[in-house]
């Protein structure tokens, strides 16, 4: 018979193995905790570039036009007479308008949604960038567009319509000079029409490329385009100009092109 246990003498080997339970059930707790911990942080970080909206579903029609401009240009890049390569190499800037219709002239005047991608760094000299999204509208547009989709790009080539379209509705022509441009990779870029322009635009139509005359046509920012790709309240400034922002997983296809086909500037 045992008696009761003398204070200050050692536990059961009964109390020994209930604190030794404990212990590993503690143990297996927070290895479980740190488990969970790393499977969060581990989805976060290979998530996070697709979560750059704060409702994915809200920029569904950003990511899609994001896409887009990256396919037209990635076909535009591998026609036989193409932009001309001392052209895409003085070009600041990029602007692809994918898929405008005629129809659209009865929304609001607006001809064209898509996006503006630039050479990093404030001498717009570095890689290419995160995008922000543009809206073509107005002017001779609807000159240009048939009865099927027309694909539009544009080439800042000169740091003054790269600055004043990061900040403002441009009009071709009158707030920049603007000029149709040459096409064919032996094409000459040096003919005075072409050395005076600010802004160089194309236009793609039933398969044909060529260069398109937009004078008179708005180019702009377009904030709530912006505020739904990225999530916050943000300007095509910011987004283009600060060198933390990072580019939707959507626009790999399009900085991917133009950073292949012309990865350094040449003033």
């Amino acid at each position: 018979m045992v008696g009761p246990r003398v204070p200050g003498s050692p536990p059961t080997l009964k109390k020994i193995h209930v604190q030794e339970d404990e212990k590993s059930r503690e143990e297996v707790l927070t290895m479980k905790g740190m488990k969970s911990l790393i499977v969060t942080m581990t989805g976060v970080l290979t998530l996070g570039p697709c979560l750059s909206a704060k409702h994915p579903s809200e920029a569904k029609a950003e990511q899609e036009r994001l896409q887009n401009s990256g396919k037209v240009m990635q076909e535009i890049l591998h026609v036989p007479d193409n932009i001309p390569q001392e052209l895409l190499d003085k070009a600041r800037c990029v602007v692809v308008m994918p898929s405008v219709l005629k129809a659209a002239v009865v929304v609001g005047g607006s001809y064209g949604r898509g996006t503006m991608v630039c050479r990093n760094g404030k001498d717009f000299s570095g890689p290419w960038g995160a995008p922000a999204m543009y809206a073509l509208e107005g002017g001779s547009v609807g000159l240009q567009i048939g009865g099927e989709a027309t694909d539009f790009v544009f080439l800042l080539m000169n740091d003054r319509a790269a600055t004043s379209l990061l900040h403002s509705k441009v009009r071709l022509g009158a707030d920049v000079s603007a000029a149709a441009g040459p096409k064919g990779r032996s094409a000459s870029a040096d003919t005075d029409a072409y050395m005076r322009a600010e802004i160089l635009s194309y236009s793609r139509a039933r398969g044909v490329f060529a260069g398109v005359s937009l004078e008179g046509s708005t180019l702009r920012p377009d904030g709530e385009a912006n505020r739904k790709l990225y999530g916050k309240s943000t300007t095509a400034a910011e987004i283009i100009t600060e060198p933390d922002t990072i580019a939707p997983s959507a626009a790999n296809d399009l900085i991917a092109a133009l950073q292949q086909a012309s990865p350094q500037l040449k003033r």
